[in-house]
C-alpha cells in the first residue's frame, strides 16, 4: 500500500480518537478529516464534494421537513397524547411508549420523533411518577430498532441504500429490511420489559425542569365547537399537567374554586390556571383551548406568523396601574396578554382583571417584528422571544399526515423513489400551509448532513488509495476466505465503530471495506450492505454511538456506564439473531 493509503489510515484513526475523546463537534472533525485529504492531494475538489450529492444525504434532509411538517401542525403530538395513556405499572408504561414509538420511527427520521417526545415523555413520568430514567433509554432504543423496520426509518438505511444504488445500480426495496426490523423489535420489547427493573438505574435529572421558576396565571376558554366539549377534566389531560394548577372554572358568571377532575367541560367555560412558562406554552398548543384574551384574534398578520414574548413591565410603562382589560396593549403595542407571573405571587383571578404593576412578567402574543421594535424600549425591562412558540395549526393536522401517507404508499408500491417521494412530500408540506418556508429551513439538521457527506468523502479517499483493498485482503485472509465468518467479521467492526463515532459515519467507513470484501470473494454485496445497515442502526452500549442516546442522556439523568450495562448484552443478543437472518434471507 502506497504512503496515501497508510495516510488516509492515519486520518481515519485520529477522527475516530478525536470523536470517541469528544475533543470538538462530529460535523468539525470530519469535515476537518477530509480538508486534510484535499489539501495533501489525495482528494481532487468533486471527490471530496461527492457526498452533498448522494441521493441518501439528501433525502434525509427533506425528511426532516417532513417532520418538521407533523409537528408544527399537531400531528405528533396528538398521535403522542392518544397513546400514552394513563398505564398502572412501568412494564406497561414502557410498552405504551415503546411500541407506538418504534411505528413513528419507522417512517420519520427518528431524531425528530425523539426530539417531539422528550417533554411528553418528562410530563408523562411526573404525571405517573415513575423515575424519568426508566424510559428514556428505552424510548432512544425504540427509535432505534424502529427504524430498521423500513428504508426510511433511520437515515444509516437511506445512506448505504444511496452507496448501493452507486455502486449497483439497485437498491432494496421499502420494507425489505424489515425482514431483520420486525424481529428485532420484539427482542427489544421484551428484553427492556425484562431486564429494566434490574438493570435501568432510578434517577431523576441533574437539573429539574421546574425548580425555582417564576408562577404564571393564564386564562383559557373553552371553544363552543372544539374537541373537549363534554370531556372531564382528566379525559382533556388538564388534572395533571406539569408545573401547573388549575385553580377555577368561571362558567356563566359562577366561579368553581375546589374543581373535581370529574367535572365536565362546556363549550364556553373560563379556566384559570396558574403555573411554568413551559405548561403555559403548552396549553396554547391544545386543540379545543382558546386564550381568554380576545384580543389576539385582531392582531394585525396571519396566525402562523405570531410567536410568544415575555417582557417585564418597567416604572416608566403607560399601563401601570391599569387593569388587562382596560389597558390599550394590543392597540399600543400590536400584542395581546395571555398570562402575568408577579414575583411568585398566586394571582386568583381573571386574567383581565389583574392590575399591571412594575417587575410584572408578562407573556404576550405578538407578530415577528415585536421584539427587534421593543427591545430597547423604556417600557420594558426586558424583552425575550421564545423559540418554537408559534401556535400550532390544528386544522392542518389531517393534511400532514395524508402527505405522510402519501409518500410511504408511493414508496411502498414502487410509484417513486424515495428520493422524489420525500421531495414532493417536504413541498407538499410548505405548499399546503403546513410548515411556513422560514421553519422548514431551521428544521434541517445540517450538523447530520455535514457529518454524513464528509464520511462519504473519506471513504471515496479509502478505496481512491486502496487502504479498502488492503483491509478487505485482511478480513478474508482472517475469514479463511469464507463468506459467512467475513460477514460476522464485518458486522462485528461496524458495531465496534458505531459505538466510537456516530452511527452515519461508520456505515459509510465500513461500505468501500465491504464492497471490496464481496468483489474479493465473488460474492453479492447485498448481505454485506444489509448488514452494515443494521450493525450500524443496533448501537446501544454508549451514549455516543447514535444521536438520540446523546439526546436522552441528560434528560434521564443517566451516567456513561448505564448504557454499557444495559446496552451491551442487547447488542450482542440482536448481533447473534442478525447474523443467523442474513445469509438466509439474503444469500451470498
Amino acid at each position: 500500500m502506497a504512503w496515501e493509503g497508510w495516510f488516509t489510515l492515519g486520518v481515519i484513526a485520529l477522527c475516530f480518537s478525536l470523536l470517541a475523546l469528544g475533543k470538538a463537534s462530529a460535523d468539525i472533525i470530519m469535515v476537518g478529516g477530509l480538508l486534510i485529504l484535499l489539501l495533501v492531494g489525495i482528494l481532487d475538489p468533486q471527490e471530496a464534494l461527492i457526498g452533498a450529492g448522494n441521493e441518501g444525504v439528501v433525502t434525509i434532509g427533506l425528511l426532516f421537513i417532513v417532520a418538521a411538517g407533523l409537528r408544527e401542525t399537531g400531528a405528533i403530538a396528538w398521535i403522542a397524547a392518544a397513546i400514552l395513556g394513563h398505564p398502572k405499572s412501568l412494564a406497561a408504561a414502557q410498552l405504551r411508549l415503546m411500541a407506538p414509538v418504534m411505528g413513528m420511527s419507522a417512517f420519520l427520521n427518528n431524531t425528530p420523533v425523539v426530539a417531539m417526545m422528550i417533554p411528553a415523555v418528562n410530563d408523562w413520568a411526573r404525571r405517573l411518577q415513575i423515575s424519568v430514567s426508566k424510559l428514556m433509554i428505552p424510548l432512544s432504543y425504540a427509535s432505534i430498532v424502529g427504524g430498521t423496520l423500513t428504508l426510511i426509518g433511520t437515515s444509516t438505511n437511506l445512506v448505504v441504500n444511496g452507496l448501493l444504488i452507486s455502486h449497483t445500480g439497485t437498491g432494496i426495496g421499502m420494507w425489505e429490511i424489515a425482514w431483520l426490523g420486525l424481529p428485532a423489535l420484539l427482542i427489544v420489547l421484551g428484553y427492556t420489559v425484562i431486564a429494566s427493573r434490574w438493570l435501568l438505574p432510578e434517577r431523576v435529572p441533574a437539573i429539574s425542569l421546574f425548580d425555582n421558576m417564576r408562577e404564571y396565571t393564564v386564562e383559557m376558554v373553552v371553544a363552543d365547537d372544539g374537541p373537549l366539549v363534554g370531556k372531564s377534566i382528566e379525559e382533556a389531560g388538564l388534572r395533571h399537567l406539569p408545573g401547573m394548577f388549575l385553580t377555577s372554572i368561571d362558567r356563566d358568571g359562577q366561579s368553581m374554586l375546589a374543581v373535581s377532575p370529574k367535572e365536565q367541560l362546556q363549550g364556553s367555560d373560563r379556566l384559570i390556571f396558574a403555573g411554568v412558562l413551559d405548561s403555559v406554552v403548552d396549553l396554547q398548543k391544545i386543540h379545543g383551548l382558546n386564550s381568554a384574551n380576545n384580543e389576539a384574534s385582531w392582531l394585525d398578520s396571519p396566525q402562523h406568523q405570531r410567536n410568544l414574548v415575555e417582557v417585564v413591565i418597567s416604572d416608566t410603562n403607560p399601563f401601570v396601574g391599569k387593569s388587562i382589560r382596560k389597558s390599550r396593549f394590543r392597540s399600543h403595542y400590536n400584542a395581546a396578554v395571555i398570562a402575568v407571573a408577579r414575583n411568585g405571587e398566586r394571582l386568583n383571578q381573571k386574567l383581565g382583571d389583574v392590575v399591571i404593576t412594575a417587575g410584572d412578567t408578562l407573556l404576550l402574543e405578538t407578530t415577528e417584528g415585536f421584539t427587534n421594535t421593543q427591545k430597547n424600549s423604556r417600557d420594558f425591562y426586558l424583552v425575550s422571544l421564545l423559540e418554537n412558540s408559534g401556535p400550532v395549526r390544528h386544522d392542518r393536522a389531517w393534511v400532514s399526515l395524508m402527505i405522510l401517507l402519501v409518500m410511504v404508499g408511493s414508496v411502498s408500491f414502487e410509484l417513486l423513489t424515495m428520493f422524489k417521494a420525500s421531495f414532493l412530500a417536504a413541498g407538499l408540506m410548505v405548499l399546503t400551509g403546513c410548515l411556513p418556508g422560514g421553519v422548514a429551513r431551521r428544521s434541517v439538521v445540517w450538523q447530520v448532513l455535514i457529518v454524513i457527506a464528509a464520511a462519504i468523502g473519506i471513504g471515496t479517499a479509502l478505496t481512491k488509495t486502496g487502504a479498502a483493498t488492503v483491509i478487505a485482503e485482511e478480513l478474508v485472509g482472517l475469514a479463511q476466505g469464507d463468506p459467512l465468518m467475513t460477514l460476522v467479521i464485518v458486522y462485528l467492526l461496524t458495531v465496534l465503530c458505531t459505538e466510537l463515532i456516530t452511527n452515519n459515519a461508520a456505515a459509510v467507513l465500513m461500505f468501500p471495506i465491504a464492497l471490496t470484501s464481496a468483489q474479493q470473494l465473488g460474492v453479492n454485496l447485498l448481505p454485506f450492505a444489509i448488514a452494515i445497515m443494521f450493525a450500524a442502526s443496533c448501537s446501544f452500549a454508549t451514549p455516543i454511538g447514535y444521536q438520540t442516546n446523546l439526546m436522552v442522556y441528560g434528560p434521564g439523568g443517566y451516567r456513561f456506564g448505564d448504557f454499557l450495562r444495559f446496552g451491551l448484552p442487547l447488542t450482542f443478543l440482536l448481533g447473534a439473531v442478525a447474523l443467523l437472518i442474513i445469509p438466509q434471507v439474503w444469500p451470498f
